[in-house]
């Protein structure tokens, strides 16, 4: 039907707590529900698309609109994504809410050659504030997690050159991805400034085992392109990617995908939009949050006017991040599905979802790929 698909994610902007919820402590959660419980919002675009209705909000004007639930066994990044192309871990990878354990330390520190500080559940900006200057006078790295499966590096671009922070993230997740620590990341987390003033800068990189089976690679066996924007490409470890760009923030990462309406290409340019998890979400910035979407918004229309009647664009998120609940975790909670195309004559809701494998099953649909894989279920044929 189309001969380029657009998934966006927009990254934790989850639509209300999942069925499960109670079982990861997020009954009432609701990203979108709270960060729009007030009239006090400008979105005219997504009103349209019907992310609002999704929060009984205002009506969709045009597109389809509905939520996806999730099956996956946990609420981060890498398990979100996985599942929206078709994969389902049977294990969950393993957190440390108390840390790392000593002897994984002590592995570190021997194949890294540098000390580490930190080893404990923080958030990604307090710890450097915390950390920052003892790391710079005395070299060591500063290692940290948070309630997903991840083992986050930072350093100061002056103490540890960008490239040499790779190496190390490179070494680390040779160790921490074997069975024995089952680890499902490793992140660079490189900073600048001076004391008091240390901010995170765009070069972060992520380090991921290669994925199982799944969509993308479909995709790409069967010749179609598959340009990765953001940390797409890190998630999926470079596997079954034509293209991968990086992205610097939200409104870059849309330029980007703008700049790719322009190119002739058939098949999936797939953008993971970060900056409302990273900003917003972790930090209980409601307000901040709001107004990342609003700024979405105001550049959606760019985006819009350039498509043509073959493409389809889907919107999604890979899970919660609820700005106005306890803590700093991701939350539980549904994912909203929005799908636009010029080529649609009627728009309304779609069937709730039973996992987020039907995005990635209805794009293999579209391209008339036999599929392989059994989680997910088409809703192409719904789309008139």
């Amino acid at each position: 039907m189309f001969k380029r698909v657009f998934l966006i994610v927009m990254d934790s902007v989850g639509a209300g707590e999942a069925s499960d919820a109670a079982l990861y402590g997020d009954e009432g959660a609701s990203t979108l529900g709270h960060i729009l419980d007030t009239n006090a919002y400008h979105l005219p675009m997504f009103e349209k698309l019907g992310l609002l209705e999704l929060v009984n909000k205002k009506k969709a004007t045009y597109g389809y609109h509905g939520i996806l639930k999730p099956q996956n066994k946990a609420k981060d990044t890498l398990n979100g994504h996985y599942e929206m192309m078709g994969v389902v871990l049977d294990k969950p990878y393993l957190t440390y809410p108390n840390g790392f354990p000593i002897l994984l330390i002590s592995e570190i520190q021997r194949v890294t050659g540098k000390e580490v500080i930190g080893n404990c559940v923080a958030s990604g900006t307090e710890i450097i504030k915390e950390l920052g200057e003892m790391h710079m006078k005395t070299g060591a790295i500063i290692i940290y997690t948070s309630a997903d499966s991840v083992l986050q590096v930072a350093a100061h671009e002056s103490i540890v050159p960008v490239e040499e922070l790779y190496d190390i993230c490179e070494k680390i997740s040779k160790i921490v991805f074997k069975e024995e620590y089952s680890i499902g990341r490793v992140i660079a987390r490189p900073f600048t400034g001076k004391v008091g003033e240390f901010v995170r800068t765009p070069r972060r990189k992520d380090f991921t085992k290669e994925p199982p089976h799944n969509y993308l690679d479909l995709l790409y066996s069967n010749g179609y392109d598959v340009i990765a924007l953001g940390k797409i490409k890190d998630i999926f470890a470079n596997k079954s990617i034509t293209n991968g760009l990086k992205t610097a923030n939200n409104v870059d990462g849309l330029m980007k995908l703008i700049d790719f309406t322009r190119f002739d290409f058939t098949g999936l340019c797939f953008l993971n939009l970060n900056d409302f998890d990273s900003s917003y979400g972790h930090r209980r910035d409601k307000d901040g949050y709001l107004k990342c979407l609003e700024e979405l918004d105001r550049y959606l229309p760019i985006f819009i006017n350039k498509l043509t009647e073959d493409d389809l664009v889907i919107f999604t998120a890979d899970h919660g991040n609820d700005p106005t609940f306890k803590g700093t975790d991701h939350t539980r909670e549904n994912v909203p599905l929005l799908v636009y195309s010029k080529k649609f004559k009627h728009y309304g809701s779609l069937p709730t979802g039973d996992t987020f494998a039907n995005i990635g099953a209805s794009i293999v649909d579209n391209f008339g790929i036999k599929s392989d894989i059994p989680l997910g279920k088409s809703f192409l044929d719904l789309l008139k």
